[in-house]
């Protein structure tokens, strides 16, 4: 049971806040809150100590924002998912923060047990995305060159892909096409460079747009 606990470092600027994330996250059996930090360099310095699975992650913060902590992890190859948390809901807030690798994003006044659930969502390779949020990113995607990359993919990437953009992991991807977890990373990765994408999300969106979905 120990190797499925999903460890999860806390960075926010205000203390009630990182207090309240961790009562009622310490009460998940499969939840373990490792650490925690009051803003962004904080929050590197402790993902790269702790290694954690998740990274709950504020946006405006004193000093380096979330955002930019994010991509400075992601700079880093910080294999942590980090989920978004914040209490601003404008599309240029959260655009930015999904264009630099987050796994997705909740608002403040989520339901504990929403969150708890978008926790292993993005821990199991999920992408949480809101209609509006992916829209918007899908919009400022938008370029001629986009369908004629999508015709050098094989058939299984297509499939692969499609798979992707339903917030499929590669685990229940691989089990879906009866193929093996490594080779099913290879297929994301080769699916990645010939669309010239940077991660996960960018390539759900890429599907979505180009009616890959189920």
């Amino acid at each position: 049971m120990a190797d499925r606990v999903i460890r999860v470092l806390l960075v926010d600027d205000h203390q009630v806040v990182r207090r309240g994330l961790r009562t009622f996250l310490e009460i998940q059996d499969d939840i373990e809150v490792v650490g925690e930090a009051a803003d962004g360099a904080e929050g590197i310095a402790r993902a790269e100590e702790l290694r954690p699975d998740v990274v709950l992650m504020d946006v405006k913060m004193p000093g380096m924002d979330g955002i930019e902590a994010l991509r400075k992890l992601r700079e880093l190859a910080n294999p942590a998912k980090v989920l978004i948390v914040t209490s601003f809901t404008e599309q240029r807030t959260v655009v930015p923060a999904l264009r630099a690798g987050a796994s997705g994003y909740v608002y403040k006044d989520v339901d504990p047990d929403a969150l708890a659930g978008a926790i292993r969502s993005v821990h199991a390779g999920h992408v949480l995305l809101q209609p509006e949020v992916a829209g918007a990113l899908l919009s400022q995607d938008d370029n001629a060159g986009g369908t004629g990359r999508g015709s050098t993919l094989t058939e299984r990437e297509r499939e692969v892909l499609g798979l992707i953009a339903d917030g499929r992991s590669n685990r229940e991807i691989a089990r879906a096409l009866v193929l093996s977890e490594k080779t099913v990373k290879t297929h994301v990765s080769n699916i990645l460079m010939k669309l010239d994408l940077a991660d996960r999300t960018q390539a759900a969106l890429w599907a979505v747009r180009h009616g890959l979905t189920s």
